[in-house]
């Protein structure tokens, strides 16, 4: 399948899902809640490294452009609007990191839509983490959820070749007014911010102990991280996975 081809019917789902969500009295406020408690989650798992110099910048890039509550509805229209037209206009392994993301977002709300109609019906749970963790259990889909986390780390990958491209920062540079008249001002956005975010965090000197550093230190934390979570949330108690739960928001609270 092409990249128009694959972006147009991510987009598309990412629409219908927004039509249900809309079309159901409360859905899309819970949805909102969803994607508010999840954030709060990545913030307190990596605490740590948004405090941190070296992996602030590209922790907070995450967090924004990948597990935030933001509105992406823009960015949707856009991906929408120029899905031809990408293929013509960036360079190969830009269009790829297009599609990685238009897949991830696509899976990441399909995701969360279903969680918000669990959401919905779990009122008598005791607080919002029971809450979560007994829509978890109910939605299930394992594998879409190892999927989903594939995905984002796909997207740091690619960022991660997109900085070590050589000149493709100053392509992206020039590309900067042909991309806002041809309405890609938010893809401009993601690409020169992650690939910022991404170069900032490589290090100068090799590591004195040979233990990866860099993007490469980042994303491995992330997998770790996410995959343990998403093992504890299918596999332990509901009591166990609230302690867990109630000890990461605890660093944020």
């Amino acid at each position: 399948m092409s990249a128009k081809q694959t972006i147009q019917n991510a987009v598309d789902k990412v629409a219908q899902l927004r039509q249900v969500a809309a079309a159901t009295p409360g859905l899309a406020q819970a949805v909102s809640q969803i994607k508010a408690f999840q954030a709060q989650r990545f913030t307190g798992t990596y605490f740590d490294l948004l405090h941190t110099p070296q992996y602030q910048p590209a922790t907070q890039f995450f967090l924004e452009e990948l597990y935030s509550e933001n509105d992406y509805s823009q960015r949707d229209a856009q991906f929408s609007r120029i899905a031809g037209t990408l293929e013509r206009m960036f360079p190969k392994q830009v269009v790829q990191t297009a599609v990685s993301l238009a897949q991830l977002h696509s899976l990441t709300e399909d995701l969360d839509l279903a969680m918000a109609q669990s959401w919905l019906t779990n009122i008598k749970c005791s607080d919002n983490t029971e809450r979560y963790i007994t829509a978890w259990h109910q939605v299930g889909r394992r594998a879409d959820r190892d999927a989903q986390l594939s995905r984002a780390l796909a997207v740091g990958q690619e960022l991660v070749i997109l900085t070590r491209t050589p000149g493709l920062r100053m392509a992206l540079k020039m590309m900067r007014k042909p991309a806002s008249l041809a309405g890609m001002a938010a893809l401009q956005h993601f690409l020169e911010s992650g690939f910022d975010t991404f170069t900032a965090m490589t290090p100068k000197k090799p590591s004195k102990n040979g233990e990866p550093e860099g993007p490469d230190f980042f994303l491995e934390t992330v997998k770790k991280r996410e995959a343990a979570l998403i093992n504890h949330l299918f596999d332990a108690p509901l009591q166990a996975s609230k302690a867990e739960i109630e000890h990461v928001l605890s660093k944020v609270a």
